[in-house]
């Protein structure tokens, strides 16, 4: 981890990435302490409505006289909250079926890429707004396990692609001759060896679910009120864009730097734990 933590830092993107992610989740942690408010409060309605931005409300009020800033530190909590969340679903599901495609080969290969080909066929935004959308009041665990779950098909492909490479190997071929099983083949011999492409695909795959997750609460499917949520807080905000343009910015520079911290970040570990891709 040491090493790991050293190469990365000696990549410049990487380094503002690793900064920026670090911040990001130090603030999400520490909200309820930082927090100058409770993000759901509605402080004073008859004249505290779209206050801007001043010591007192560093990112202004909301319609609801709620404070800005208490509200997008909740929204990180819970935006980051589901994208981890989601992201070790979608790893663990997708792991599991490359593995399994990738060391049984023949027609369960076949049976399942093709059907993971059709999964990818379909818009994915699309398929989210119909499972959501018949899923009716879904709760945020609910929501983790249809981003997750929806996610993974990337993931499958990648590791298929690297378990069909290392099974060449010379270590492989002599686990086999010894009568190694196929589950301590895959656990002792194969995992170890996919652990840099699925990290790098989870870290690059956390700012998609931020920003599909911030899409769906835009739209009203996602994060159900009144916890706060980037996505929402916007569509809030969309509204009164012309009197209080503060509402809707803040939280959309809060999604800018974590897909773009998350970005760098993950183009620093492939470039770390892959020497190849300098």
């Amino acid at each position: 981890m040491t090493r790991l933590l050293r190469g990365l830092w000696l990549e410049r993107q990487a380094r503002w990435g690793l900064v920026l992610v670090a911040a990001l989740c130090g603030l999400a942690v520490l909200a309820p302490w930082i927090a100058p408010y409770d993000p759901a409060a509605q402080l004073d309605l008859a004249q505290g409505q779209y206050l801007a931005p001043s010591t007192l409300h560093p990112f202004g009020t909301d319609f609801y006289s709620r404070d800005l800033l208490s509200r997008v530190l909740y929204g990180a909590r819970i935006s980051l909250s589901i994208a981890f969340l989601s992201v070790l679903v979608s790893i663990t599901v997708g792991t599991a079926v490359g593995m399994t495609a990738g060391l049984a080969g023949g027609a369960v290969d076949r049976l399942l890429m093709r059907g993971v080909d059709a999964a990818l066929a379909v818009p994915r935004v699309f398929l989210l707004l119909v499972v959501v959308a018949l899923w009716e009041g879904v709760s945020v665990t609910g929501l983790i396990v249809v981003l997750g779950l929806t996610s993974w098909f990337g993931t499958s492909r990648i590791v298929r692609a690297e378990v069909l490479s290392l099974r060449q190997r010379t270590y492989i071929t002599a686990a086999r001759a010894l009568g190694v099983g196929p589950r301590r083949l895959a656990l002792r011999h194969l995992l170890p060896n996919l652990a840099a492409p699925v990290i790098v695909a989870a870290t690059l795959g956390i700012g998609q679910i931020i920003l599909i997750e911030a899409s769906l609460s835009y739209l009203g499917v996602g994060v159900p009120p009144p916890t706060p949520s980037w996505g929402s807080i916007i569509q809030e905000g969309q509204q009164a864009l012309a009197v209080a343009p503060w509402v809707a910015t803040f939280p959309g520079l809060a999604i800018v730097a974590t897909v773009i911290g998350f970005s760098l970040l993950g183009d620093g570990l492939r470039d770390t734990l892959d020497p190849t891709t300098r």
